[in-house]
């Protein structure tokens, strides 16, 4: 495989660690809310990167991070962790007065929301309705967008969906062949890391016709990006499905997730198999380097367990695209764990020599283009 990792003119950080910016009031603040923490990044208009800050353990005791800068922190909530992110903003000379919206990521949009789009009401109802679809994630992006609504009444909010990207598979691609009056529910495949594939595909010039692309990270996933299009991802109803994960299980038998709940009840089957599973399950650990460097039989068995089936699940996604034509990885798996990306390259070998490029995760970015399409749309 050849190795292509990508140069991204005019698109680095400026104005952390160096002379203030000049205060540009049409910047887009992109907060990435999870259940426990609240990431946010400052862009300019033309998607330059300001400056970049999180604020971990909400709830209790944790960390308020801004550029290179960190101490401790506590937030009671999200309102309460946005508003310490949006003082050491104001306090670096991006204050809220600056921002022309607020863009946000959600993991699931369902089958409605398959575009970026202006937070209404009933945006929010529909996002809300998707809760037991993404019961780790849609809780907490919820939590940031009513926190900014709180914080900043007047500001327009926008949201970037993570299944949007996989709204061009095909019927047969998503149906589940289960009876039509639950099909009718909306049980069906969505797919899952829509933002990081978007912001790959933007980074790599020619992009070839038949793209195997793998997000790594704590969550995983692959996706068969066909002519820049999605034709088949390795996530399904929720982001369980598919590769071994961190924490989840990846593909599992139903009637193995029945024995589970029969065992330990609904909530106690979903916890082991999100929150318990995968990496974790294998090791006591999800963390990907510290497994790597361990040489007991647990951790090369793991290894060998996260490779085998991201291959074998990468032939399904070669044959739905015809053919391949070059791999890329990205996450922070994707882009770090280099024995990683070799155990899978050679697991794939046979199909003969292709490019592979290592990504950047860049969804950030992202949902900034995203935020000013929207915006360029509002003024026209």
């Amino acid at each position: 495989m050849h190795l292509l990792v990508p140069n991204i003119p005019g698109d680095g950080p400026a104005g952390v660690g160096g002379q203030s910016p000049r205060l540009d009031r049409s910047m887009i603040l992109v907060i990435n809310a999870g259940s426990s923490s609240i990431k946010v990044e400052v862009f300019t208009r033309g998607l330059t990167s300001l400056i970049s800050g999180a604020v971990t353990e909400i709830g209790s005791t944790g960390q308020l991070r801004l550029g290179d800068r960190k101490r401790p922190a506590s937030a009671a909530d999200h309102t309460a962790a946005l508003d310490l992110l949006l003082q050491a903003l104001s306090d670096a000379g991006h204050p809220i007065s600056a921002f022309t919206c607020a863009a946000h990521r959600v993991v699931h949009g369902g089958a409605d929301l398959t575009a970026p789009t202006l937070i209404t009401a009933a945006v929010i109802e529909t996002i809300t309705a998707l809760i037991p679809l993404a019961p780790l994630h849609n809780p907490g992006n919820l939590a940031g967008i009513r926190a900014m609504t709180r914080l900043a009444p007047e500001l327009a909010q926008y949201a970037s969906f993570d299944t949007a990207f996989h709204a061009t598979n095909d019927l047969t691609a998503t149906t589940y062949a289960i009876p039509a009056a639950e099909r009718a529910k909306g049980i069906r495949r969505y797919g899952f890391h829509g933002l990081s594939y978007a912001a790959l595909i933007r980074q790599i010039s020619p992009l070839p016709a038949r793209l195997l692309a793998f997000h790594l990270g704590n969550g995983a996933s692959l996706c068969a990006i066909h002519h820049g299009r999605s034709v088949a991802t390795s996530m399904g109803y929720s982001p369980l499905d598919g590769l071994v994960m961190g924490t989840r299980s990846g593909s599992i038998d139903g009637m193995a997730v029945l024995r589970l709940a029969q065992d330990h009840g609904i909530d106690g089957a979903a916890n082991i198999l999100n929150r318990a599973s995968g990496l974790t399950a294998l090791t006591g650990t999800n963390d990907m380097a510290t497994i790597l460097d361990r040489s007991d039989d647990a951790a090369r068995f793991a290894v060998d367990h996260f490779c085998h089936w991201a291959a074998r699940q990468a032939g399904s996604a070669i044959v739905a695209m015809g053919g391949l034509d070059a791999i890329a990885f990205t996450g922070g798996i994707g882009e770090n764990a280099g024995a990683i990306r070799d155990r899978i390259t050679a697991a794939l070998a046979f199909l003969g020599p292709v490019p592979m490029h290592i990504i950047p995760a860049d969804e950030e970015r992202e949902i900034a283009r995203d935020a000013t399409t929207l915006l360029g749309t509002k003024n026209t």
